[in-house]
């Protein structure tokens, strides 16, 4: 970080790392690094927190942005030296066995999601750990009211290819359900500012009619027609076949509720909630 003079850890490879995701390393000399909970206490090997950093190379503050400086550096309590302070980066890692630190993302990327806490980074860790995937980005979209979702833009490497299905087996079992996307989107390469940054603004709307074009099947009677209006009224599809899964198109527990109370409407069912998670597509 600039406010630390630039760089604060390294780290020595002497072959290439098992996976896509390379350590960042240990303090450099006259530094010391501490990844902390909410309360500033230190968090245990493996669980993830925030970095702070302390030592000769943090700065004095932001010139002439006190209140920005009294964010970020914070008088240090691991310290006995007056006047000790602690940058706070926003970076969220963990300590591995090793005694290095593995970067996970951003804490500023924390997002909540019907009702749950999401840290977006983690999610994009997980994805960086399969050996077809170049680079990827998760983010939550709104893009009609009140239907927020989890949406991953995901590269491939160089004559590598990824199957949506398989991205999303490999977040299932690992992540809650909570935090597999609802939709994927594979680019060529994610869109960059001019400063070099991922343009978020510039990541297109999922296309999820598309990607299915290919295998619609309409409906045979006229409950599946039932069954493919209300999943589409919900889901805000264009139109929805007897095969496309509920959850895979999107569908989560409280929409899966209004669901169920629609068919009770419309078909004077009882249908227990447990049901469509058995069985989450229109056929019969």
């Amino acid at each position: 970080p600039t406010e630390c003079s630039d760089d604060v850890t390294h780290a020595f490879l002497s072959s290439p790392p098992a996976s896509s995701v390379v350590p960042i390393g240990r303090p450099v000399c006259n530094t010391r690094l501490y990844v902390l909970d909410s309360l500033l206490r230190p968090c245990p090997l493996g669980i993830p927190g925030e970095l702070f950093v302390a030592g000769t190379g943090v700065g004095r503050g932001y010139l002439f942005d006190a209140s920005r400086t009294a964010v970020s550096f914070i008088p240090d309590p691991f310290s006995s030296s007056p006047g000790a302070r602690l940058y706070r980066t926003g970076d969220r890692v963990r300590w591995l066995p090793d005694g290095s630190l593995d970067f996970l993302g951003r804490i500023d990327f924390q997002v909540k999601l019907r009702g749950f806490r999401i840290e977006l980074g983690e999610i994009e860790a997980s994805l960086r750990q399969l050996p077809a995937v170049r680079d990827v980005v998760v983010l939550v979209r709104q893009d009609s009211p009140g239907d927020a979702r989890l949406v991953a833009y995901v590269t491939p490497k160089a004559d590598a290819s990824l199957e949506v299905e398989a991205l999303k087996l490999h977040l299932s079992q690992g992540l809650p359900e909570y935090m597999v996307p609802a939709a994927f989107v594979v680019l060529d390469a994610l869109p960059l500012s001019s400063n070099g940054k991922v343009d978020r603004k510039a990541l297109p709307l999922p296309d999820a009619d598309a990607s299915r074009a290919s295998s619609f099947v309409p409906p045979r009677t006229r409950t599946e027609a039932l069954l493919c209006g209300l999943f589409a009224r919900l889901l805000r599809l264009e139109r929805v076949g007897i095969h496309d899964d509920f959850f895979a198109l999107g569908g989560h527990s409280l929409l899966a509720t209004r669901l169920v109370a629609h068919v009770r409407e419309a078909l004077g069912l009882e249908l227990p909630l447990r049901a469509l998670f058995e069985a989450s597509s229109p056929a019969l």
